[in-house]
């Protein structure tokens, strides 16, 4: 199991070795490289100076600010749009190309699922809001981050994160069924699994997969989204709960046996 790639298709290539399948809870893309900003689609379009001036803005709390820096760096690009999805599309055949048959995968909010479809068979499975059984447990996944109440996203923006409102995780979660083995990207709400030691702050968290964990008592809760948390396992009541990332950066994937 593995979360937050971010462009790690080296490691991942070798994530499957001696498994019956591989699990990926999304985030392949390297989109912003905050360890070396000469990489990532940020820092191979932009370079790494203007990388770092905007890393710098989004560790403070002035979103306003970084959202203007980062639009005036799009704006100065004749067709910004094109230049990512080019950008995205070349990691994605290199990432999807390094997973071992059978894959297990639902997106993070750094995807763009909506071309995981062009990557989809020969052994690779893209499930989100669905089920699927693995060597006889039912494992269920809900890809996405939480949109964040009241942003209006930009129509013009050349790319999107790939959020979801909390009704729309629930929902997900409800058509997967009652599973043993909850796959999600975003940790539930549980504080020690959401703040972020490093940018000492919370990230995303799911009431709706809180609820299911409390309601439907799974064996495990897998995600990623959070890469240094407080905690990378909490047990609640009958569910472990496990962060399996950050990958791109540790490249050793998680392993459940049962």
């Amino acid at each position: 199991m593995v979360s937050d790639v971010h462009g790690n298709a080296e490691a991942l290539a070798r994530a499957g070795d001696g498994a019956d399948a591989l699990v990926v809870l999304g985030d392949l893309i390297d989109f912003v490289d905050y360890h070396d900003h000469s990489k990532g689609i940020l820092g191979r379009v932009f370079g790494p100076e203007k990388v770092g001036i905007f890393a710098e803005l989004r560790r403070g709390t002035r979103r306003a600010d970084t959202a203007s820096y980062i639009r005036s760096l799009w704006d100065g690009l004749a067709d910004a749009r094109s230049v990512v999805e080019e950008a995205v599309l070349e990691q994605y055949h290199a990432l999807f190309s390094a997973m071992s048959a059978p894959t297990y995968a639902t997106p993070g909010n750094v995807d763009s699922p909506q071309l995981w479809p062009r990557f989809a068979g020969d052994g690779v499975h893209v499930l989100d809001g669905e089920a699927a059984e693995i060597g006889g447990l039912r494992f269920g996944f809900a890809g996405g981050g939480l949109a964040v109440p009241g942003v209006v996203r930009n129509p013009n923006a050349p790319w999107f994160p790939y959020v979801r409102t909390e009704e729309d995780m629930a929902d997900a979660l409800d058509r997967m069924g009652q599973v043993d083995v909850l796959c999600t990207h975003i940790p539930p709400l549980v504080p020690e699994l959401t703040y972020d030691v490093v940018a000492r702050r919370p990230e995303w968290g799911s009431r709706a997969a809180l609820d299911k964990i409390h309601r439907e008592r799974p064996r495990w809760s897998v995600f990623g989204h959070v890469h240094q948390p407080l905690a990378r396992r909490v047990r609640l009541g009958h569910t472990e709960c496990v962060n399996v990332g950050h990958f791109q950066r540790s490249g050793k994937p998680h392993v459940l046996n049962w």
